[in-house]
């Protein structure tokens, strides 16, 4: 169901470094701000959405803007290690303190749910478990996920595209989790910090097939030290699988040599997180008030 009764203004911000958004670019054709602002305007046609790169040194909101003059704020993946003191992830943390501190209502995937989980006190570190790339499988909502409007219409287990070496160590004071799996522990969770709240999943629902084979091409040599293949062909092989998928998503083949089922396959079913927050909103923010 798409929101209808007034133009919604969705602010993306997008924490890929410059070099990295060049790289996914060359890979993919399309940044990671690009992509979840394609996305959105697909899911809410007619949407308001602008680009804000909040790593970036000099990084501002478009002349004239605030973060409270928007109905949602998105946060994208990006190759940050939340970690790590730099420049980069000090800014992309002030930006979501200022988000939480703005009251407008917030979603992540990736690193998203990880700058959120620092901005808010939590902790990140590289997963223990190792490398999660391609998908992330048999997910599982907690008792309390099981009920909470972000994984409704979510099956009882089930995959997402997802690529990723962090992870969230420890929620915030008051945050929920939401769904985990066994690579994983947080794989979905809310958290409410300084008068705002934020969804998030560790997954990627806003990738398309195409989107993850490009991410495993440009993550090659990472997976080929996790010991997940054995060269670079072996990488590429299984990225072209992914990439076939994409183009002919009724090939119950490749489903079946991939492990696929259509929580993934299904574009509408694979994007059910962005829907879910988009039709939470409502207009009215009643995200908040939960």
């Amino acid at each position: 169901m798409h929101l209808s009764s007034s133009v919604l203004r969705f602010l993306v911000a997008e924490s890929e470094p410059p070099e990295a958004r060049e790289d996914r670019r060359a890979s993919v054709g399309r940044s990671s701000g690009e992509t979840y602002r394609e996305t959105l305007r697909s899911l809410a046609p007619g949407a308001e959405c602008h680009r804000v790169k909040p790593a970036d040194a000099g990084a501002a909101l478009p002349p004239g803007e605030s973060l409270a003059g928007y109905d949602g704020v998105f946060l994208t993946g990006s190759p940050l290690h939340l970690y790590t003191d730099t420049p980069e992830t000090r800014r992309t943390v002030a930006f979501m303190r200022a988000v939480f501190a703005s009251g407008t209502p917030s979603f992540g995937s990736c690193a998203g749910l990880q700058v959120a989980t620092v901005a808010a006190g939590g902790t990140v570190r590289a997963n223990r478990r190792g490398f999660e790339a391609a998908f992330a499988r048999r997910i599982t909502p907690t008792g309390e996920g099981a009920g909470h409007p972000l994984l409704a219409g979510r099956p009882a287990a089930y995959d997402a595209p997802s690529i990723h070496t962090d992870a969230v160590e420890t929620l915030p004071d008051g945050a929920v989790l939401l769904a985990s799996n066994r690579v994983t522990a947080v794989q979905a969770a809310e958290i409410r910090f300084d008068g705002g709240v934020f969804w998030g999943v560790q997954y990627h629902p806003e990738l398309a097939l195409d989107e993850v084979a490009g991410a495993l091409r440009r993550q090659a040599n990472g997976l080929i030290e996790a010991e997940l293949a054995g060269s670079r062909a072996e990488v590429e092989a299984y990225a072209d699988q992914v990439d076939a998928l994409h183009r002919a998503p009724g090939r119950r083949d490749l489903a079946w040599r991939l492990g696929l089922d259509d929580q993934v396959i299904d574009a509408s079913k694979r994007l059910t997180e962005l829907r879910n927050f988009i039709d939470a909103l409502d207009g009215t923010r009643d995200i908040v008030r939960r």
